[in-house]
């Protein structure tokens, strides 16, 4: 896998703070930030997943044995 560098400009607190993280983790910054990139790709890539997965369902409704027709009128799903 080839890799690029990134530039980002961060607050010096937002710095001093990810190196305490990344040092009390036994990493570095850059891995920390890998991951944290790569996990928010993988969420974004499993929700396109399931949404297009429901959107397909939806297309195939499930048989309630009605066979596509109500056989029931307003007046019946409301007496009064």
């Amino acid at each position: 896998m080839s890799t690029q560098n990134v530039t980002l400009c961060l607050s010096k607190e937002v710095v001093r703070r990810v190196k305490i993280a990344a040092a009390k983790r036994g990493t570095s910054i850059s891995r920390m930030l890998t991951e944290a990139i790569e996990r928010i790709l993988s969420g974004d890539e499993g929700y396109e997943r399931a949404r297009r997965r429901h959107l397909a369902l939806l297309k195939r409704p499930v048989d309630l044995g009605t066979g596509g027709r109500a056989t029931w009128s307003r007046e019946d799903l409301h007496e009064r």
